[in-house]
């Protein structure tokens, strides 16, 4: 018992410590990055228009059908925002990591081996810019619009879900950056393929699920769970069925989920490491 509790002790100190420096990193960047203010608030104007690019594509698709797969405008609206607020924020945490193999092949990964910092935590922080957080203000101004306008009793189930949603969702995109920047350590040439489940993840998940084939379906729910990040808890907090059929529990998996790619990754981040080989420079 008293081990079981010094472990669960070093466990949490070892989590405020690797917080404290990658916020310490980070706000390194950032000061750097405010000695030129107007750079970075015309940056982070473009970077939010560019980001509410994808509202005007849903809008521009119910001009034309007043539903998408069975699914009312503010219905997509939710999925869109959930799923953009939760990759937007992963991507501001972690979405530098796909850089990996850029530093593997110039050799510069030896160099932030040798620094008492996690390399993990130092690859995330990399050029960290305030003018990311542009991409936040689209979804979360999408889910303030869309969520009153749902024909949905809401319950304080349904609202608590919202919030667990995209927390969820920030959870397993950060779980699949981290995956796909540690395949990065075997195959150095597959950035583009892993924007795929990155990327094209977040695309997919902004629009629902009975849009694709059920085998499609399948494959995004038990093979790479991008179902989960939104799609799952949104057929409760809408109150639709499941088109696999799956049981109700599964709408609140999310957390899990999450919980057990994160797991995942960090196996592999630990493993890629372990059998990492120096360049010599």
């Amino acid at each position: 018992m008293v081990s079981g509790t010094v472990d669960g002790a070093g466990a949490s100190s070892r989590a405020v410590r690797a917080v404290s420096t990658y916020c310490l990193l980070a706000w390194t960047w950032i000061r750097a990055a405010a000695q030129y203010p107007v750079s970075i608030a015309l940056l982070a104007l473009g970077t939010m228009v560019t980001a509410g690019l994808d509202i005007i594509g849903i809008l521009v698709l119910f001009s034309r059908a007043p539903r998408i797969a069975g699914f009312t405008s503010s219905e997509v609206l939710l999925l869109y925002g959930t799923s953009a607020l939760s990759f937007a924020t992963s991507d501001i945490l972690l979405g530098t990591t796909e850089r990996l193999g850029e530093h593997v092949r110039e050799g510069t990964l030896d160099a932030l081996l040798v620094r008492p910092v996690s390399p993990l935590i130092q690859i995330a922080t990399e050029d960290f810019s305030p003018r990311r957080f542009g991409r936040l203000v689209p979804p979360a101004l999408v889910l303030a619009l869309a969520l009153p306008g749902l024909p949905i009793a809401w319950t304080p189930g349904r609202v608590a879900m919202v919030p667990v949603m995209v927390v969820s969702g920030v959870v397993i995109f950060g779980g699949l950056w981290v995956l796909c920047a540690a395949l990065q350590f075997v195959l150095l040439n597959s950035q583009g393929a892993t924007k795929a489940i990155t990327y094209g993840g977040a695309f997919l998940t902004q629009y629902p699920m009975t849009l694709f084939a059920r085998d499609f379906v399948r494959g995004v729910t038990f093979v790479v769970p991008l179902a989960f990040v939104n799609w799952a808890p949104a057929l409760y907090v809408l109150g639709r069925p499941d088109p696999l059929g799956l049981p109700g529990w599964t709408r609140f998996a999310s957390p899990v989920v999450g919980a057990a790619l994160c797991a995942v990754a960090a196996v592999a981040w630990r493993t890629g490491l372990r059998h990492y080989r120096s360049t010599g420079s």
